[in-house]
């Protein structure tokens, strides 16, 4: 019937879209590597600056004179989740400066299993016995890929450095829910861009960046970033929250290999391996997420169902 050819074109719908996000993210490898600038703190810059911009210019196409207040209503949770946001950006240039894309996105990736795990400790909910296994199965992996950068201090730090990516999304996710608020993504995405801005500028100072490296710092912050977050916030109200966990492991396999036919970067066997665990256990658990959730329509799809039914 209608409502339910409605229901499947939104769904086919937001799986491209979060597709196309997957997409944009995984250049974000290949796109530090093409710029000649060694400052961390430069990169994140340029590459927040732009991110910013874009946001900015699309709340106020879509808002109008209703942006100010639209941002405003985010409060002091939209706040600190910028500035966690904000965090992770530098904790991903400083960790890929310092060691290889596949190592930094391999251990970003167990963002979910630490997001479980902070849900757990701070909000007392349940984790399936599929997530404790496969997140015991990652531990692995992790254990593989530092055993490698144990011979070099800079990789090590880099490692250490990746694996505080996840830690910052997780505290982002309990914050949010602990004070029971919800913040709207791309609000929450400017204000990360504007506090990133605001710390990496002075630090950063002088830019020495050239012509080509803020071209590509651009592209990096208007589509890599910021296309890929609007990407994923229209695509969310279409399909399962496992279906959006299980597309976004897109920048997790593809981003290394972009790097490796790029420029030629490949990771050592043993951090090959590691990253090949923690991969493999994180996809599982989300087909067996995805299983289920196929199972349940989407709010949103419940909702236009129900409507069309009165």
């Amino acid at each position: 019937n209608e409502a339910n050819m409605i229901e499947r074109t939104n769904r086919l719908r937001g799986l491209v879209l979060m597709t196309m996000a997957g997409l944009c993210w995984s250049s974000s490898g290949i796109l530090v590597r093409s710029v000649t600038i060694t400052n961390a703190w430069e990169i994140v810059f340029w590459r927040a600056l732009f991110m910013a911009l874009f946001i900015g210019i699309f709340l106020t196409a879509r808002y109008g004179s209703r942006t100010v207040s639209y941002i405003a209503a985010v409060g002091f949770p939209g706040v600190c989740a910028g500035g966690l946001l904000a965090a992770s950006f530098f904790l991903f240039i400083l960790s890929v400066m310092r060691t290889t894309i596949a190592n930094s996105l391999f251990l970003m990736s167990t963002t979910p299993f630490v997001a479980a795990l902070f849900g757990w400790l701070f909000l007392n909910e349940h984790v399936p016995r599929r997530t404790v296994i496969a997140m015991t199965v990652s531990l692995v992996g992790i254990a593989l890929m530092f055993a490698d950068a144990l011979g070099s201090s800079g990789a090590l730090i880099g490692n250490l450095l990746a694996c505080c990516v996840p830690v910052t999304f997780a505290a982002n996710v309990i914050l949010i829910r602990k004070m029971g608020a919800f913040v709207a993504m791309v609000p929450t995405v400017l204000l990360g861009g504007l506090i990133a801005v605001l710390i990496a500028l002075p630090v950063g100072w002088p830019l020495t960046a050239s012509w080509h490296d803020v071209g590509v710092l651009a592209v990096m912050g208007v589509v890599q970033l910021g296309l890929g977050c609007l990407l994923m916030t229209l695509a969310a109200p279409h399909i399962s929250a496992a279906e959006i966990g299980l597309l976004s492991l897109l920048e997790t396999i593809l981003g290394p290999v972009w790097v490796w036919l790029g420029i030629g970067e490949r990771p050592s066997d043993s951090a090959l391996l590691g990253g090949i665990v923690v991969l493999s256990s994180l996809i599982v658990n989300q087909l067996a997420g995805l299983r289920n959730a196929l199972l349940v329509s989407s709010p949103a799809s419940r909702r236009r169902s129900s409507t069309l039914v009165s």
